[in-house]
């Protein structure tokens, strides 16, 4: 604790004291356990480990000026996790013993809550698994729903900086008609080879394109995406995105600046008319896009020359963070204060 040099973290984990777990066993939920160790003891067949009846969250919680604690946005994290249970047929999580679970593992951990201004936060990660032990395909009887925190530093090293990214047509991160609205681990593996690929040409995410004619904008691996023309907030729409909570924030946020949102289907070639883009997402808030690259196109869209952040990205992303921070007040009831 004494080591933890808050304004150098990265988007790692750094253990904590304590998780907080909870059952499903015969067909109902158990109470809250409070847990000091790191490991999970499953069976060897669990339907997680086999089937990838797997979901997670990630919430954030923030230290103010005024040294209070606010958990950004945590009954969207838990209708969200509830879509993913009725997705992959787990049980859902009530809303009440998720909001239950995530602030009793703040409290739990609160030194670990980064100081104000250093740029870091508190992540949280909510986990349901699958428990129980099958060899045939079908949905387990036993479950484990689980939250644990640790102190995080940007997504993006650098923080609020330009990132290159790129379009590849050869992976999809889900099915048309799969799990792409949904939170679960298969979404993410799925994005793991496109991921490193780019990483490896010096990009920093893939911005994939719909899985069915990869004719439209789909999302990037761990973001949405948006993009700013004139008055204009426009983000892609499809049946295998996932509902971003901080890009539902944006959008609220975009409609109140006087800017007109677009949620629709959003064609490719729609990226040269865009004056800023970027992705967004829990992790990395806004992380503003200076270039996209079209590698089977040999197309480049160039929005931030010279490293300039973009007016209307920075205009969003400093709303947003004053709401999550305390700085200003939160009008929608977005904040949850640990008093």
């Amino acid at each position: 604790m004494e080591n933890i040099n808050w304004s150098d973290l990265s988007f790692g984990y750094i253990q904590t004291d304590y998780n907080v777990r909870c059952y499903y066993r015969d067909g109902k939920w158990g109470e809250l356990e409070v847990c000091s160790s790191e490991i999970i003891n499953i069976h060897m067949s669990a339907t997680c480990l086999h089937y990838g009846q797997e979901a997670f969250e990630g919430l954030k919680a923030y230290r103010g000026k005024d040294g209070k604690v606010r958990i950004f946005r945590m009954d969207e994290n838990g209708k969200r996790m509830q879509a993913s249970g009725r997705g992959i047929k787990m049980p859902e999580v009530p809303l009440e013993l998720f909001e239950a679970a995530v602030l009793k593992a703040v409290r739990l951990n609160e030194r670990f809550i980064p100081p104000y201004e250093s740029g870091s936060s508190l992540y949280i990660r909510p986990l349901l698994i699958g428990t129980g032990a099958c060899i045939g395909v079908q949905p387990a009887e036993e479950y484990l729903f689980l939250v644990f925190i640790t102190p995080v530093g940007p997504y993006f090293k650098g923080g609020f900086q330009p990132t290159k990214i790129c379009i590849t047509r050869e992976f999809d991160r889900a099915a048309p008609q799969g799990t792409g609205t949904i939170k679960v681990g298969g979404n993410y593996a799925a994005s793991l080879v496109a991921g490193e690929q780019a990483k490896e040409k010096g990009y920093t995410a893939v911005l994939y394109l719909d899985p069915k004619e990869k004719k439209y904008l789909d999302e990037c691996g761990p973001a949405n995406f948006f993009g700013i023309r004139g008055n204009s907030y426009i983000t892609p729409q499809s049946n295998s995105i996932l509902p971003s909570i901080t890009n539902k924030s944006l959008m609220q946020l975009a409609e109140n600046m006087g800017l007109t949102v677009e949620h629709r289907p959003v064609p490719v070639e729609e990226l040269a008319t865009f004056e800023e883009a970027a992705e967004c997402g829990t992790a990395a808030v806004i992380a503003p896009i200076s270039q996209i690259d079209d590698l089977d196109e040999n197309k480049s869209y160039v929005y931030l020359p010279d490293g300039k952040l973009g007016v209307v990205c920075e205009k969003l992303y400093n709303k947003l963070r004053a709401i999550q921070y305390g700085d200003e007040p939160d009008p929608y009831g977005w904040v949850t204060v640990l008093e």
